[in-house]
């Protein structure tokens, strides 16, 4: 069996025009989001092998707050341009990288990307990721490599506001 958590970057901040789009940072509400949704993931057991995040700040900042939830060093987690604005194909493409001794894996993205891979490869439509949701889905697999054309299913699929006004 493989488990593959799909998260969407926490809010940024718009605050300073002049950076690019892979350069914006997390806004005050992104701080919040991020610790909380690695505290309830870690509450309830939810700690992947591996972790492996778009290289735009956003999508690394909210990885390395989950990864201080889960007590892992934030040099673990891996950067892929691959995650980085993604179509479906970009995250075929980065599962074939991972080993098949990894059972369970999270990815950092952005949308839309993010929501059309979920409903690619899961058996229940998500409508819209928001910021800091994550959506879980589990395969019936030995390998990463034979995800592609197969649908997962759907075990969780949280987002801030559930548990709070954000």
């Amino acid at each position: 069996m493989k488990t593959l958590y799909l998260v969407r970057h926490a809010k940024s901040s718009w605050k300073h025009p002049k950076l690019t789009d892979r350069e914006r940072p997390l806004n005050k509400r992104g701080k919040k989001d991020a610790p909380f949704m690695g505290k309830l993931l870690k509450k309830r057991g939810e700690i992947p092998q591996l972790m492996v995040s778009s290289p735009a700040v956003r999508a690394h900042e909210i990885a390395k707050a989950f990864a201080e939830e889960f007590g892992f060093k934030k040099k673990k987690v891996r950067l892929n341009s691959k995650l980085y604005l993604p179509a479906v194909n970009d995250f075929y493409g980065l599962l074939e990288e991972i080993p098949d001794n990894i059972k369970s894996l999270m990815l950092f993205s952005h949308n839309f990307g993010i929501t059309d891979f979920a409903n690619k490869i899961s058996d229940v439509q998500i409508d819209n990721i928001p910021t800091s949701g994550v959506a879980r889905i589990d395969f019936e697999s030995d390998s990463w490599n034979k995800i592609k054309g197969k649908r997962g299913k759907l075990i969780f699929f949280e987002y801030p506001s559930k548990y709070c006004n954000a």
